[in-house]
């Protein structure tokens, strides 16, 4: 196949679908464009964890609209908007690593921002840890917030060791 037709035939098959991913992530509750000569703006997102929804987390990103790479860059600030239950802790991966609670899409070169939550049992409080799959200025840029049990019907005393 010639090289032409090649890439031609990748519009519809990979480029586009790609492209409708950069969409986002979430629902989008800011928009601050950084100026009048770029196609870059500021995106708040809003999401909730599915698992324990009286989490909320803002994510806040660079969006590229006529770029095929997204910037890394990120933050996020994660806090209770709602009950906590014990059910709920109880339910989550309490592994090291954590687990999955969102993913999006940023390029279509197999960028992707994720984020996990981990739980720390000593202090009872969830960690929310956002990062970009691909390195970028030789960093994989990444973001941390934390949201505290105490006070929620999930907090329980940590035991101590002898």
């Amino acid at each position: 196949m010639r090289k032409g037709l090649w890439l031609a035939s990748l519009l519809p098959n990979v480029l586009l679908p790609s492209i409708l991913l950069l969409s986002g992530c979430g629902d989008d509750v800011g928009k601050v464009s950084l100026g009048l000569f770029t196609t870059k703006d500021l995106v708040i997102e809003s999401r909730q964890d599915p698992k324990i929804p009286g989490v909320t987390c803002h994510i806040s990103r660079v969006e590229a609209d006529l770029s095929l790479a997204d910037p890394s860059d990120m933050s996020i600030a994660c806090r209770q908007t709602g009950p906590i239950h014990a059910a709920e802790i109880a339910a989550i991966d309490k592994g090291k690593d954590g687990e999955l609670v969102f993913s999006a899409s940023l390029s279509i070169l197999f960028k992707s921002l994720k984020v996990r939550r981990i739980f720390d049992a000593e202090s009872q409080t969830l960690l929310y840890l956002s990062y970009s799959t691909k390195e970028t200025s030789g960093s994989h840029k990444h973001a941390l917030s934390s949201v505290p049990l105490y006070g929620t019907d999930a907090w329980r005393a940590p035991v101590k060791p002898d």
